[in-house]
């Protein structure tokens, strides 16, 4: 990733660099064995057709939600259209990026990674006017033993730059000092590990299953087995050559040999680990395409689950991180971030109705309050698109009080009309 603005940033290093960063300065790429005997890193577990659809819904779903600054009133909010951060959120955080582009990388770093960080570029007067990705498996923190501050060690391919807690944001996931998230692969890595094995397994299976399963009996001595066995697999193994019929020489006999039980039920073990590692991430299988226990009823209220129990959590860390390291002291007073989540939490067209008619009746939804919501334009001023009514008479709220005996009002100039 080109990033240009950091190369004006450099100073000396004042302290010994972390396993990881050393690690990136000799190319190399931490992986931590497993007791299935494969590596896992955040990026080879994005190999696993399970770790990576988990992390696409994720970062697509984040990503994907409007996100705005609001101001605070008296009764309500406002979107703040007019702060320079609400363009960054919004739209475009800097010259390369879209708003979706930048908030879907930093979600899949914060998901992969436990931690998110973006360099906050500012003008001269002090305002931010960029934000700009930061990988971190190249970043260090610590904490300045004078100062007591965080410092941010980002390596870049000429050497270490140093960002002082202001000039980057930083979204933390879950950790145990609250400065910095632990990576979710290494936390679960055994079980990612196993995941992982299981898929190359069947990969060799069906690479050397294709020919006859079994043992070549010689009536003699073989005097060169090592080339028997070579010339068997040349016409036999592989998928290529599967269904071919054997020709034996020489009195050999052939004798098939079943699958073992242990590599028959490889299938169900990768069944098995799919749901563990959606287990991992709190995503509902049948957001990555298991079906198998999916119903019409039961997908209807885990993707409501899901909004609440897995994405909100993210939505919360977001709007956080960005109130702490994008706004000072004063605008956290006054304005606020806030995603959108209406539309993940909408039902089906029925229900939808049905709900906006029990909020009509009963005076807490106007006709232009229930068209906002379905994404309409309002009723024009002056046609009674913002009125509120009550349910029994239908007249506006603020004139129910009024009515006595046979008195009723004119829902459209709220003038008494004598009804005896």
């Amino acid at each position: 990733m080109r990033i240009p603005f950091l190369s004006k940033k450099f100073e000396a290093r004042a302290a010994p660099i972390s396993d990881r960063i050393k690690a990136f300065l000799l190319g190399e790429d931490i992986e931590i064995p497993t007791n299935a005997g494969v590596y896992v890193s955040e990026e080879t577990a994005m190999r696993t057709t399970a770790v990576y659809a988990c992390v696409r819904v994720l970062a697509e779903t984040v990503a994907s939600l409007p996100l705005s600054l609001y101001k605070r009133l008296d009764r309500g909010k406002e979107k703040a259209t007019y702060h320079p951060i609400y363009f960054l959120l919004h739209d475009m955080p800097n010259s390369e990026m879209t708003s979706f582009t930048f908030r879907e990388t930093l979600m899949t770093h914060l998901i992969l990674w436990g931690n998110a960080y973006a360099q906050i570029i500012r003008n001269s007067k002090g305002e931010i006017i960029e934000l700009w990705p930061l990988m971190p498996n190249r970043m260090d923190i610590e904490r300045d033993k004078e100062t007591g501050k965080l410092i941010y060690r980002y390596l870049t391919d000429s050497g270490e730059v140093i960002l002082q807690k202001e000039e980057v944001f930083h979204v933390v996931g879950l950790g145990f000092d609250g400065f910095k998230g632990y990576s979710p692969i290494q936390m679960a890595r055994e079980a990612i590990g196993l995941s992982i094995a299981t898929e190359e397994f069947g990969a060799r299976f069906f690479a050397n299953g294709a020919r006859p399963g079994g043992i070549l009996e010689h009536p003699g001595v073989v005097k060169d087995p090592e080339r028997l066995r070579k010339s068997w697999e040349e016409v036999y193994k592989g998928t290529k050559n599967s269904h071919k019929i054997a020709v034996l020489e020489e009195g050999m006999k052939y004798h098939e040999i079943g699958i073992p039980p242990e590599d028959a039920q490889f299938l169900e073990t990768r069944k098995f680990q799919l749901n563990e590692i959606c287990r991992i991430f709190r995503v509902p299988p049948h957001m990555i395409g298991d079906l198998e226990r999916a119903t019409f009823s039961n997908i209807e209220h885990q993707s409501i689950e899901f909004v609440v129990h897995t994405v909100r959590p993210y939505l919360v860390r977001w709007e956080q991180a960005i109130s702490k390291c994008l706004l000072n002291e004063g605008e956290r007073r006054i304005y606020f971030p806030k995603f959108t989540v209406d539309g993940l939490l909408r039902g089906d067209f029925k229900t939808r109705m049905e709900g906006y008619a029990i909020g009509r009746q009963n005076g807490w939804l106007s006709p232009n309050d229930i068209r906002e919501l379905e994404d309409m334009n309002p009723i024009p001023e002056g046609q009674g698109g913002d009125i509120y009514l009550v349910n029994g008479n239908m007249i506006p709220a603020n004139k129910a009080k009024d009515v006595e005996g046979g008195d009723e009002f004119d829902g459209e100039n709220g003038e008494k009309d004598d009804i005896s």
